[in-house]
């Protein structure tokens, strides 16, 4: 930590660029460089009281104004989105480390929520029925909660906060974001980009901090809800934090997700895919395939695929357009992801591919590590328990479909389970028995499309309504049930 430095972020409260009065700071660095990108503020509760008595300010005016008006911004920061795309990727490229196309693929994903969004006009009807009994109608209404918040984490710094603060605004509430301090960059620029839709002032907002910070949204009595993506450990806190608080959470936690190979899977599709989803943003998605589970004669060919796919894959720096996967966030996530590894190794596991101590020429720097393959793993060890966020695959063998679903439930998490089959009565046994929330059949990343809710069970989630679509209108909006007569409509005296 320093204090005073210079090249430190403002945040943005009320339509204006602030500069924090925080006395500590955090250093924010290129993962593939090593080199310092700026200093993040670590701002006070002051700071953050102040951005939400902003969105407050606005709120009343803001709830008012038509939906359909509403609207117009987002489609306006839709076109600013495009108009920027590339400009977008690279800047998530440089302070997050993954490949432009990956980075590309993210900022498609965040334009396809605003899009969904912009339909608020039809998500937000509500329901009427007339005459339930003499002359009583009854209506059902959608209304907007007030000052909401997101707390973002750092692996999607351009694609997680349009799971929420799209729908969020779109039904009539005001916001406030506070973006990863190791990836601060991306929402910086969404800010700037909002700032020039004409949006008024305090609808959005953004602070700039860390734990403490966060605390402070969480203790905010002006705030309504509360949306969280990270790791487990920490939704627990902010959902339980939040909730003690009187506020409306949905948190997403952690993952260990399974991809189940069946002896009847196509092996050079499944590989590839399977490759993808797990070295793809070098591990560090909820989504990404941690653990592979071979079913009887899939073993041997599956691995074989595996590990020549892994030896294989190209890594470096994201910009270059040749490579495969990038580094990870930091030295300290690269220390940690090489100690599990390391971990496992002593327990008895075998690395068939080792990716620590990576050093790629000309980024000497970067936090690099190469794509891992672990066999032999104790089902109940702490590899296979454990959360790893890296480039990790461990590989799990069983005899049977049935021993591959109960290793599924056997787990702490339930982000996503996948299926490799040819055989629908296999996938369709798969899919209703996997307690997992997303779940995807011959498909690595089973990620949903913005008219999807995000979904999660069990240590993965926390709250009762997701991200994204329907669930985030639900989440967002605060139900009023009307039952109306009027005098000149009865039809009889009670």
């Amino acid at each position: 930590m320093k204090t005073a430095l210079a090249n430190t972020l403002p945040n943005f409260i009320a339509g204006e660029w602030r500069d924090s009065g925080a006395s500590e700071f955090l250093d924010f660095q290129n993962p593939a460089t090593g080199d310092m990108l700026g200093h993040v503020p670590l701002s006070t509760a002051a700071e953050v009281d102040g951005a939400v008595q902003a969105a407050a300010r606005a709120f009343p005016e803001w709830r008012r104004t038509p939906v359909t008006d509403r609207v117009q911004f987002l489609f306006k920061l839709r076109a600013l989105l495009q108009q920027h795309f590339e400009e977008l990727a690279r800047t998530i490229t440089m302070e997050c480390g993954k490949t432009l196309g990956e980075a590309r693929g993210e900022i498609q994903r965040a334009i396809e929520n605003v899009e969904v969004a912009c339909g608020a006009p039809s998500l937000l009807q509500g329901d009427f029925s007339e005459d339930i009994s003499s002359g009583v109608d009854e209506f059902m209404v959608r209304q907007p909660l007030g000052v909401c918040a997101c707390i973002c984490p750092f692996n999607f710094p351009g694609m997680i906060p349009f799971w929420f603060m799209p729908y969020a605004i779109a039904c009539g509430n005001t916001y406030l974001v506070k973006p990863s301090e190791k990836v601060p960059l991306t929402m910086q620029r969404v800010a700037e980009l909002f700032a020039q839709t004409g949006l008024p002032k305090g609808v959005f907002n953004l602070v700039h901090g860390g734990p403490d910070t966060v605390d402070a949204i969480l203790d905010h009595p002006g705030i309504k809800a509360i949306s969280f993506v990270g790791s487990t450990p920490v939704a627990k806190h902010v959902y339980a934090r939040a909730a003690a608080n009187g506020k409306r959470a949905q948190c997403q936690g952690g993952a260990k997700n399974p991809i189940i190979v069946l002896p009847d899977a196509d092996i050079e599709t499944t590989t590839r895919i399977t490759a993808d989803s797990g070295f793809g943003c070098a591990g560090q998605r909820c989504l990404a395939a941690s653990l592979v589970v071979t079913v009887g004669e899939a073993r041997k060919p599956f691995t074989d695929a595996l590990v020549e796919t892994a030896r294989t894959r190209v890594v470096g720096c994201g910009l270059d357009e040749r490579v495969q996967m990038g580094p990870v966030i930091t030295q300290q996530s690269k220390a940690r992801i090489e100690g599990l590894i390391g971990t496992a190794i002593q327990a008895g596991a075998t690395a068939l591919v080792d990716g620590r101590q990576t050093v790629i020429e000309g980024f000497e720097r970067g936090h690099f590590i190469r794509p891992t393959i672990l066999d032999g793993l104790d089902p109940s060890g702490e590899a296979v328990r454990t959360e790893i966020f890296g480039p990790v695959l461990g590989l799990i063998h069983v005899r049977t479909i049935d021993e591959a679903i109960a290793f599924v439930n056997s787990g702490a998490y339930g982000n996503m389970a996948c299926l490799f089959t040819s055989s629908g009565a296999s996938a369709r046994k798969f899919r209703s028995e996997a307690e997992v929330g997303n779940v995807g059949i011959n498909i690595g990343i089973a990620a949903p499309m913005a008219f999807f809710p995000f979904s999660g069970a069990r240590e993965s989630f926390f709250g009762d309504l997701h991200g994204q679509s329907r669930h985030a209108i639900e989440f967002f909006t605060q139900t009023k049930v009307v039952v109306e007569r009027w005098p000149k409509e009865w039809t009889r005296r009670f």
